[in-house]
């Protein structure tokens, strides 16, 4: 069977003949179907942990030299960047321009579809050159299929721009990975549903974003002990997980680490520093500073 294009169609539009009674299943059934169908996507993740592995370390390098971590794609797989971009910034307290997420079709396409927007490459392209794309930053293309036009256009622009390029794809030897310097292609197989990549394909591209951000984040010092201690406490319960991290972190009572915090900042990192070593706000922020962050490096201690 081919496409109207007579190409072959991707592994994720395949027709699964297990699930041809769809429709006329029981709820109970359709959920055990489901379930176990999502069950699949962590293996084929494993599989491919080499290849993300030696991606991630490309842009941990990039970023780390002062590169933005920029995600491009379309439909779910943009959502899905929207969504790992937007969530880093309280997490690792990370500015507006250092992860960033271009979706075909701009800010509207988020909510809803924008018809034909990941067919147009030369779109894509373009939003590469509007984000001033260069060599410092790392561009990770996301396409379940590994062919839209769109993430195609800009992984090319982004590469003859000098960025490190990634491809994240759901199939075997797709254009995506062609086109770009580290290809990672998590192969799930049908969707229960025909062709609804936002099913298995979404959860194998959110499983590996969550890698790509976090490991990113964990390796520039981001984290400490497995604790967020750059979050950004900009709500109650930030303030109120920032207050527990202190605590667990020095020993202090909530109310000692809530004082604390507050004539910090609200930084967990400076306020650790205060509260393990002594020291006034002025000193633990230099002594950070001079540790490029890292809060294990400004403690003294060593891995």
């Amino acid at each position: 069977m081919t496409d109207g294009d007579g190409r072959t169609p991707p592994d994720t539009e395949a027709i699964d003949p297990r699930y041809a009674a769809l429709d006329e299943a029981p709820v109970a059934e359709l959920a055990r179907l489901m379930n176990e169908a999502d069950s699949t996507v962590p293996a084929a993740v494993a599989r491919e942990l080499p290849r993300i592995s030696a991606a991630i370390e490309a842009i941990v390098e990039r970023v780390g030299a002062g590169g933005r971590l920029v995600y491009v794609g379309a439909g779910t797989s943009g959502r899905l960047g929207v969504l790992d971009a937007s969530e880093s910034r309280p997490t690792f307290n990370v500015g507006p321009d250092e992860v960033i997420a271009v979706i075909a079709g701009g800010p509207e396409a988020i909510a809803g579809a924008v018809e034909g927007a990941e067919d147009d490459a030369d779109a894509g392209a373009q939003a590469m050159t509007d984000a001033g794309i260069g060599h410092a930053d790392a561009v990770v293309g996301l396409a379940t299929s590994g062919r839209t036009p769109y993430v195609l256009g800009a992984v090319q622009r982004a590469r003859e721009l000098g960025a490190l390029t990634v491809g994240v794809s759901c199939n075997h030897q797709t254009e995506l990975s062609a086109a770009v310097d580290h290809p990672v292609e998590v192969v799930v197989g049908p969707e229960v549903l025909s062709g609804s990549t936002r099913l298995k394909a979404g959860t194998a591209q959110k499983l590996v974003l969550n890698m790509i951000s976090t490991i990113t984040m964990v390796r520039l010092g981001k984290t400490y002990r497995g604790l967020m201690v750059d979050l950004r406490a900009s709500n109650d319960k930030l303030r109120g997980r920032a207050t527990r991290i202190v605590s667990a972190l020095t020993g202090a009572r909530p109310d000692q680490a809530r004082a604390m915090l507050a004539s910090s900042g609200y930084d967990v990192r400076t306020a650790v520093l205060r509260l393990r070593l002594g020291l006034d706000h002025e000193t633990a922020t230099e002594r950070l500073r001079a540790a490029d962050g890292r809060l294990r490096d400004a403690l003294g201690e060593h891995a």
